[in-house]
């Protein structure tokens, strides 16, 4: 495994549990985790050092494999020579800072996936506002908002989303019908520095300038929470927007043959951290969970 990342040490105590135990099942009940845990350890080892351990849905080993455990079980007996050291490591700790509506529509309602497979990380989730500056400086993953533009940070792209005008069923009522894009003239329109609406009004041959007038939000979920309750009409980025359109506290306005409602943003989540932080295995394992998450 020259050059190769080292696994964690719960992938090999997994890989050897199920290679002795051939059950899924008896595997999680004595390492005390979940079956889908067990299950994702077994991939994620098997990702790591690039080879296929078993063969069967029987949990037979592969050639490859038997001689792989013969090196891990050797690798653990040296281990349980010092019982207070490597062996069983206490819970590893990671801090994340994320922005307030994506941990609030797209992290949360996933999370318990992450901490399922992987309770020997415990997470710390602060809140992380780029744009004002106010970001957790001892985070080793940074989710932020923009262009992508990070000079002093590694990155990758998250999610990329469109916009789309959202108000509430009853404003909608009230100031209604949208027929045309035009019909936002007459309107309060809510605006946020993270999502400008030039973008929205070109995409619809509209020539107006930003809005400069008309309550402003620093978070898009508190821009979200305003629209509902009647403020105005929103730009929205779709996926932060989905838990205000499930619950129908939030519509869209028109009709697709009417409006350009779904534009794509010129922004998009970021994934970032320091150099270095990514030799960190709970650090890489949260990383390589989010991105499959995500799809």
């Amino acid at each position: 495994m020259s050059n190769a990342r080292i696994p964690p040490i719960q992938c090999l105590l997994t890989f050897e549990a199920l290679a002795r135990l051939r059950s899924v099942t008896q595997a999680s009940e004595e390492l005390h985790v979940t079956p889908s845990a067990v299950s994702h350890r077994v991939r994620q080892l098997e990702e790591i050092i690039g080879t296929k351990l078993f063969g069967r849905a029987d949990f037979s080993l592969t050639v490859e494999g038997s001689e792989y455990l013969a090196h891990v079980r050797e690798g653990l007996a040296n281990l349980q020579k010092f019982p207070s050291s490597a062996a069983m490591p206490g819970k590893r700790k990671l801090r994340l800072a994320v922005t307030p509506t994506f941990a609030r529509s797209i992290l949360i309602p996933r999370l318990r996936q992450f901490t399922e497979a992987y309770p020997e990380i415990d997470i710390t989730l602060g809140v992380s506002i780029p744009l004002l500056d106010v970001i957790a400086e001892d985070a080793e993953l940074i989710v932020r908002f923009g262009t992508g533009r990070y000079a002093d940070l590694e990155y990758l792209c998250l999610i990329k989303d469109e916009v789309t005008p959202l108000a509430s069923p009853a404003f909608v009522r009230e100031h209604g019908p949208f027929e045309t894009p035009q019909d936002l003239e007459r309107v309060a329109l809510l605006r946020s520095p993270l999502e400008p609406w030039r973008t929205w009004f070109a995409a619809n041959h509209l020539d107006w300038p930003e809005p400069l007038e008309g309550s402003q939000f620093n978070d898009v979920g508190l821009m979200c929470d305003a629209a509902a309750a009647g403020m105005g009409v929103a730009l929205v980025r779709l996926k932060l927007g989905a838990p205000w359109l499930e619950q129908g506290s939030l519509v869209r306005l028109g009709t697709s043959d009417v409006f350009l409602n779904n534009v794509p943003s010129p922004h998009a989540h970021y994934l970032c951290w320091r150099t270095g932080a990514m030799d960190r295995w709970e650090v890489s394992a949260f990383t390589d969970w989010l991105k499959k998450s995500l799809g």
